[in-house]
């Protein structure tokens, strides 16, 4: 992407391009699904892993997309397909022990009427606008952490706009929201478009506070450009007391998608983290992508209480317009050394004909494993063996990182609280039921 004075170009890199069996290459839009490195601990040692995962597919459909991965960090960019693979993840990693996770984001507009108070209009020179932010979300980078976000809020409330040397305009506003229970949202807006309207961008910059506590830093931006691409993004984070434990609390989410104009393409993810002062963490992520006649789904998750019990589990899956249909998920359940793995791969023909492999592990914590399974195509195996036993015993990033990495958040100062004025704290009579965050069109897992 470039940016000019004048507006904005973007490349969406839309490409289709064919693998060997004629089927398309998602990696050419960077709508694949994810690969995640996964930090185990170990439990017991013993003779070599004999995993059900080294027993080969005996599927032989060319559809079948096989995943290749390259680059790394956010700087880079991403390539890669997924296959069947039964495995689910055969790293070694060992592990140090730390916590890692989000919710949906607070809208940047304030239910409250905005306070009365005087704006400044100025008069301002050619080419002094905001710079232009056109960039459209990259994929896979997960929650970006504030300081990658440059949020600047002004001090006072200004409007301002103006016009670039070749047509181009520009705008910026900056104002302050009051409310009850001390209430406040500062927030700036700013944007531009082209001389003929054909690119735009938009950001907008907020934070919030109020007497209970509570503080939040957002941003939304989004953009299109000349050739119908278009994007959305936004990212949130906040600081608050849990009502039931207690407990300070830091939530964060991010929301991400971009859509092409000139072929039927697009993706779009929505990544959430929690973390509380005693080391409980949950992590979630739901992603989707097409690309013309393919789509593909991404679910997974990863839930740690800080005491030792871990819970991850993965669900992805895929389909083509001709009716062919392929996935793979797998769930781990861990505490104090013993647990299970169990997965499926799957496959369904566009004729209709399903081929399944299902797999499992019972892990004892004494150096034994248990793995049993079966397949559609008659394999079985039912055995026990020494092994060693790894898995993620406290997440990689937790609450002390994500304190360190949230002092803009924390240092939000609220409205002076008047004598004998106190917080309102209505936190109900039940816990709030558990709500499901995956979007309605989700279609269900095969």
């Amino acid at each position: 992407m470039a940016a000019s004075p004048g507006g904005f170009t973007a490349q969406l890199n839309f490409k289709l391009g064919r693998r060997p069996g004629g089927y398309p290459m998602r990696n050419q839009l960077g709508l694949d699904l994810e690969v995640r490195k996964r930090r185990r601990l170990r439990v017991e040692a013993s003779s070599d892993r004999i995993g059900t995962s080294r027993i080969s597919c005996c599927c032989s459909d060319p559809v079948v997309p096989i995943r290749r991965s390259s680059g790394s960090g956010k700087s880079m960019e991403k390539s890669e397909d997924w296959r069947f693979d039964q495995k689910k993840s055969s790293h070694s990693h060992r592990v140090r022990v730390h916590a890692s996770p989000a919710l949906p984001f607070a809208s940047p507009q304030s239910p409250f009427v905005s306070k009365k108070e005087k704006i400044y209009p100025r008069c301002t020179p050619r080419n002094s606008g905001p710079q232009s932010r056109d960039t459209p979300p990259r994929r896979d980078t997960g929650i970006a952490n504030e300081k990658d976000w440059g949020i600047s809020l002004l001090n006072e409330n200004v409007i301002e706009s103006g016009t670039n040397e070749d047509g181009s305009t520009w705008y910026q506003e900056s104002g302050e929201d009051l409310g009850e229970n001390g209430y406040r949202c500062r927030w700036t807006r700013m944007g531009g478009q082209s001389h003929d309207g054909s690119s735009e961008w938009k950001e907008t910059w907020w934070e919030k506070s109020d007497w209970t506590g509570y503080k939040e830093l957002g941003v939304e931006k989004s953009g299109r450009n000349g050739e119908g691409d278009s994007w959305w993004e936004t990212w949130q984070e906040n600081l608050h007391q849990d009502e039931w434990s207690n407990l300070a609390m830091i939530e964060r989410s991010a929301q991400k998608q971009a859509k092409s104009g000139t072929e039927n393409a697009g993706w779009y993810e929505k990544w959430w983290e929690k973390y509380d002062a005693k080391g409980w963490t949950e992590k979630k992520a739901y992603k989707y992508g097409r690309l013309n006649e393919q789509s593909w789904w991404e679910k997974w998750g990863e839930q740690y209480d800080g005491r030792g019990s871990v819970l991850k589990w993965t669900d992805k899956w895929a389909e083509t317009l001709l009716g062919t249909k392929w996935g793979d998920k797998w769930e781990d359940k861990f505490f104090a050394g013993i647990g299970s793995r169990q997965g499926e791969t799957w496959h369904v023909t566009p004729g209709g004909d399903r081929w399944s492999r299902t797999w499992g592990e019972e892990h004892f914590g004494n150096g034994k494993v248990h793995k049993y399974g079966k397949s559609t195509t008659g394999e079985s195996w039912d055995i026990v063996v020494d092994e060693e036993t790894y898995y993620e015993a406290e997440p990689h990033y937790g609450w002390a990182d994500v304190v360190g990495d949230s002092s803009q958040l924390l240092s939000i100062e609220p409205r002076e609280r008047p004598p004998g004025v106190y917080p309102n704290l209505d936190f109900g009579s039940s816990p709030p039921p558990p709500s499901d965050d995956s979007p309605e069109d989700l279609p269900p897992s095969q």
